[in-house]
Formats: structure tokens, sequence, C-alpha cells
């Protein structure tokens, strides 16, 4: 057989994975790959920053379903990954992140751009591995794939030597993929998934809390029919928006900390929690002690075994995939209604609506119902963190799986505008908003190369308040109003204040397109104008109120009931 380089397997073995396009920076000790990626059919963008490769491999992963991939050279190529690494490992994305090393004679030797990049990513990914024999790496990179793609998802890591790189053997690509130590759970107990059944069977006040998980194994329409046969409502995490219909009456909305007033109330007062996909943390739960205190049972489908009982203690585990179990599930559970439970809800949803306040003002709420009313819920729309993400979280509703991408586990400031161009690149017939702050827009601000660069049609709304909003909001809840630190823009007395960057400047500067807003009466329209822009990026700066805060809220160290709806 004829005999292929380090970087022509890479190339092969990635064909062979049908990788379509992948994300990175070149340097010194990745050169060989970026050469033979040269002649490679498979599409390469070159991002400006290797935390903006991550991000857009998670985008294009999450919006795909897809295993996204980026690549990077040794040292600080390599340690730029860890922040767009850690968001896909907390959120459970699969990403295979290829980084260049130096040579194997040289590791350890503190050579010139030399980092431990195994010790350095090992806490936040799935897997990762150091190549150090050319004859493994097309196994190796079969093995990442796999371990990526199946069971709970995740990030692998692949650290390939310049030597590597460069040294010849055969291209040798296995059938299956065999790892002694690695098999998932995909099909549930049996015993397990019956006796679930019974408890639905026998519950009056019954709640289903869908994660990620759903989204994840394409389990949306099996949770539909698990809800509207044994007429169970549905609460969502910031991760399953979209895993449930929007118009459908037993959807509750998001649960948590900015989650809606019924939805809390449902968990605290339910005596049957069914817990599928997600994994309890703190956002969801509250104050531990004080979480579901009327549940008889708990249970919970998570396909890892480790996310079981890990925060909160669970009556009826089930092992396996999401989409298999419920499948199974429905066959078991009987028709029924509970009219006495849902018409409690809907008193909740009557005493305590979600709304704002309605007036002249440009209210960031009003932005995100607008994008909501022109696209229908049509759009993938991204987020940053902080308040824009909730005021989306809250308004937005997706139409399907999919079209609604965050940075949920680690809230990752500066990842929804790399993630829209990803998920524009693996939906390139889709409009895709990013609902972003001022604040983390300027964290991947320099993206916007890559986009006009590559013709990438994203709208990026940037909902800016001139502060960094959710740290103020504290500041002002539980710190006496000393804002500390989250101004963005220089503070000029009476006068207010001078925007720094002029967004609408800057886009133009990059060869974008620009708006700017400040009245609500130009909000429609502009959005309009955006939509239709093609073949570029588009930011609109809204000018909001610089104080409005994101209501209803959780207190931290609160439980779920005592939920803040407004401020005195």
């Amino acid at each position: 057989m004829t005999q292929k380089t380090g970087a022509e397997i890479f190339i092969e073995s990635l064909k062979k994975e049908n990788v379509e396009i992948m994300f990175g920076i070149p340097g010194g000790q990745i050169l060989p790959i970026f050469d033979a990626i040269y002649d490679s059919p498979i599409k390469f963008i070159l991002t400006r920053h290797e935390q903006g490769a991550a991000h857009m491999a998670d985008g294009y992963a999450r919006s795909t379903g897809k295993v996204g991939v980026c690549v990077a050279t040794s040292g600080p190529g390599a340690t730029n990954l860890v922040t767009g690494l850690a968001t896909a490992y907390m959120d459970s994305i699969p990403i295979v992140a290829f980084t260049g090393q130096v040579s194997t004679n040289l590791i350890g030797n503190d050579a010139f751009q030399e980092a431990d990049t195994t010790g350095i990513t090992r806490p936040v990914t799935k897997h990762n591995f150091l190549v150090k024999n050319v004859k493994d790496l097309a196994e190796t990179i079969q093995k990442a794939f796999y371990i990526a793609s199946s069971g709970r998802p995740g990030p692998v890591l692949i650290d390939i030597p310049s030597d590597v790189q460069r040294a010849a053997t055969e291209f040798i690509w296995k059938d299956k993929v065999e790892i002694r130590s690695y098999k998932p759970t995909f099909k549930g107990h049996s015993f397990q998934i019956k006796k679930l059944a019974d408890a639905i069977n026998s519950a009056e006040r019954p709640v289903l809390y869908a994660g990620g998980g759903v989204i994840t194994s394409n389990a949306s329409q099996e949770l539909l029919e698990l809800a509207e046969k044994a007429n169970i409502p549905v609460t969502t995490t910031l991760l399953a928006m979209g895993a449930f219909p929007p118009g459908n009456e037993l959807n509750l909305g998001m649960l948590g900390m900015h989650g809606m007033y019924w939805a809390n109330h449902a968990m605290q007062n339910a005596d049957l929690i069914i817990a599928v996909g997600s994994r309890f943390d703190d956002r969801c739960t509250g104050k531990l002690s004080g979480f579901a205190p009327k549940a008889k049972i708990i249970a919970h489908i998570d396909i890892d075994p480790t996310s079981i009982s890990k925060n909160v203690n669970v009556h009826i585990p089930v092992v396996g995939d999401a989409k298999s179990i419920l499948s199974e599930l429905v066959g078991h559970v009987n028709k029924k209604k509970h009219p006495d439970w849902l018409k409690q809800i809907d008193h909740w949803r009557k005493e305590m609506p979600y709304g704002y306040k309605d007036d002249a003002k440009l209210r960031p709420q009003f932005v995100i119902e607008k994008i909501n009313e022109l696209t229908g819920g049509d759009a993938i729309v991204t987020t940053e963190v902080g308040q824009h993400q909730m005021w989306a979280a809250q308004i937005y509703r997706p139409l399907k799986p999919r079209y609604f991408i965050s940075s949920g586990g680690l809230g990752t400031m500066g990842y929804g505008f790399p993630a829209a161009i990803g998920a524009k690149f693996g939906n390139p017939k889709k409009l895709v908003i990013d609902i972003s702050g001022d604040g983390s827009f300027q964290m991947n601000v320099q993206e916007l190369a890559t986009a006009v660069l590559n013709k990438v049609n994203v709208v990026v709304c940037i909902l800016n308040n001139a502060h960094l909003g959710m740290v103020r909001q504290w500041q002002q809840m539980f710190f006496k109003n000393r804002y500390s630190a989250v101004a963005l823009h220089t503070q000029t007395g009476n006068a207010g204040c001078e925007p720094v960057p002029d967004f609408v400047k800057l886009a133009q500067a990059y060869g974008a397109e620009g708006f700017r807003v400040c009245k609500k009466d130009q909000v429609a329209a502009t959005l309009e104008k955006a939509f239709k822009v093609k073949d570029k990026p588009v930011i609109i700066d809204f000018v909001v109120e610089q104080e409005e805060n994101v209501l209803p809220m959780v207190p931290a160290g609160a439980a779920l009931h005592e939920i803040i709806t407004g401020l005195a």
C-alpha cells in the first residue's frame, strides 16, 4: 500500500468521518497539516482567534447535530481553545479539536511554543490524546469522533507533534470502533421503564423536566407523545428550548433562576418529576434543601449514569438514550387527564403573568418580542451571556430543536457571535440572529473579519445598556447599588455618556452593515431591513434602558418558589 504522511492521514480520516468544514488558525507546529489542507476538499475557515474557532465548531455542532472540528497550533494556540472546549464540555457538545505540538523529542523541554496541552485540557474534555506514533493516528481520530458523538457527547482533543505529522505509514481505517473501557448504555432497562410508567399512571401532579439531552438524542417527538398521552406539563431548561412546541398548552416554558413563575411553582408542587436529559444544575433547582418538597417520586432518564443522583437523589433512575427510553415508555403509560393540576398551573399563570413596563422607552424585552414576531420562531437564535440571554430565553419561542443556541453551564461571554457564524455555515439557508450585549459582543468582536471575508450573513442585535448588565443588576439588588467596574462607557455627568465603541462605525470598518436604533418605532423596520441584507453580517445597535432588570428572579441560595417578580 502507498504510504501517507501523518498530515495526509489527518485529511483522509476527516473525509472518512464526513467532515465538511473546520475552523481554526495555523501556526509553526501544525504547518504540515495545513500544507495538506491546501489540497483538501474540506472547507477551512480561517478565524481571528482560536476561541472563536472553538465556538464556531460548537455552534455548527449544536445547530446541525454533527461533530464540530477546530484546529490550532501548539502553545498559545492550544491554550486559546480552552474556553471553547470548557463551554462545549459543560453543555455536552460534540467537538473534535486538533492541536499541533512540538516534536516528540522536545516534549517536556520547554521548547518554543510548547505547552502541556493534554494536561491543560484534560479537565475540560471528555477525552484527549497525545499521538506519539504516526501508526496510531488514524485509529485515534476514529476513536475521537466516536467518543465525541456517542453516549453523553462532549469535546475530544488530539495533540499531534510536528514530527508525527511528517512521518509516513500505511493508512488503515477500521470498519468499527471498539474501545473496551467505553461502552455507553443506549437501551434503558425495561423493568425501570415499567416502574416509571406505573409512577406516571398513578401521579396526580406530574411534571416533565426536559434538558438539553432531549435535543441531543433527537427525542422531541417522543417527549411530545408522552406529554400529550399522559397529559403532563413540560418545563424546559435553557438548553432544551425548542425541544417542545412553543404553542402547546402543556408548555410551561423555562424554569429556574430566571424561569417562569408558574413553571417554578409547578416543580415545587409536583408529586412526580420526570427529568429527561437534564442534570439538576443549581440554576434550575435553586436551594437543594428546598427543591421539590412535595415530590413523592423523582425519576431521571439520562445516558450518563454519573449524572443520576449527583445533585438530587432520585427514586427511579433509567440509564440510556432519551429517544429510545421515551419511545418505550409511551407504550406503557395510560391516556390520562389532570384537569385540577392544569387548572392550578393556569391559576399561577394568571396570578403572575410575565411582563415588563410598556411605555415610550426602548426596553430590551420589546426588541426581542419584535424579533420573535417577525421571525415567528423560525430562525436560529444564538445568545451571548448575561441579561440579554435570559430575556431571549423568556421571550423568544423557537419553533424547532436546535433553533436556540446558548452557553449554559459555563456561561461564556463572547460565545454567541462566533457560534452564530458556525450555525450559519451549517445552515446556510436559515436566518441566524445573535442576540448580544454590548459587553459580551466585544469579547470576540474580531470574528467580524471572519464573517465579512466569508460573506456570512448573520444579524447581531446588540442590546446596548452601557453596562455589564447582569453584574450591574446583582450589584443593585444585593450590593446596595454600589456599581463597581460595570460601566462600559465613559461617564460624562449630566451629559450622559460617550459610547465606546461606536458599533455602527465598527461594523463599517470591518465591511459589515451597521444600524443604530434609539426609539421603539424604529425597531421593526430596522429588523426587517437587516433581515433582507445578503452576503454580509449586520450589526444593529439597540440603545436600550440602562437599568432594566431581568425578572422574575430566584436569588442565589433561595428555593424556586421564593421568586422575586418585581422590585420596589
